[in-house]
């Protein structure tokens, strides 16, 4: 193997890593599905992928909008990932986190499901440490060590979608954890392991 092509390759597999939050595949947060994308060798359809995705996100707390194009022909866009980061932000301090790029793929595969090319209503997305630590002690509702503290966990709805429609395509993913809050109208998503729960009336 020729040094460039060696480096080339090397390039590859950190942009793999990257957008599937490979630094996270060992730590039993991820699921089956993501952590064998993240192993997969180089030149796997993650990266060679043709087309584009895109997100159009709705913050409903400090009603900013943001319509990008943050993969193009299997590769992030760095600075639309930034743009993500900062609309995604925690906004009870406007601290900003990385959002893992696989959350952005579930979020982008639950549209494909569903056929919906609208906005994302964001109820939340990032929460630093310290902003989940307040929430947890007045809400029974709020894990201690929340996925939302690791850009890895969104709560959202989609406008024109009914929520047991959401929740329902979110299930059948398989791509983490769903929460359902219809009393709260809205489902949580997130990349961790799979599992389900439900608001209590």
């Amino acid at each position: 193997m020729t040094k460039r092509k060696e480096t080339i390759d090397k390039q590859k597999r950190r942009i793999l890593h990257w957008s599937l939050g490979g630094a996270l595949a060992g730590t039993g947060l991820l699921t089956p599905a993501v952590k064998a994308l993240a192993a997969a060798p180089v030149g796997n359809a993650v990266v060679s992928a043709e087309g584009e995705k895109s997100l159009s996100l709705y913050n409903i707390h400090t009603h900013e909008k943001l319509n990008i194009v943050y993969r193009r022909n299997g590769h992030l866009i760095p600075t639309a990932l930034d743009q993500i980061n900062h609309i995604l932000r925690d906004r009870r301090n406007g601290e900003a986190t990385t959002m893992q790029p696989a959350l952005l793929d579930l979020l982008h595969q639950l549209q494909t499901e569903l056929e919906h090319d609208g906005i994302i209503e964001v109820i939340s997305a990032y929460r630093s440490p310290d902003s989940n630590a307040r929430m947890a002690k007045v809400s029974r509702g709020v894990a201690k060590h929340s996925l939302h503290t690791r850009g890895m966990a969104m709560d959202i709805r989609l406008p024109g979608v009914p929520l047991e429609n959401l929740h329902k395509a979110a299930l059948d993913l398989r791509g983490g954890g769903v929460g359902f809050y219809p009393r709260d109208r809205f489902v949580h998503l997130d990349i961790g392991r799979v599992r389900r729960w439900q608001q209590k009336a």
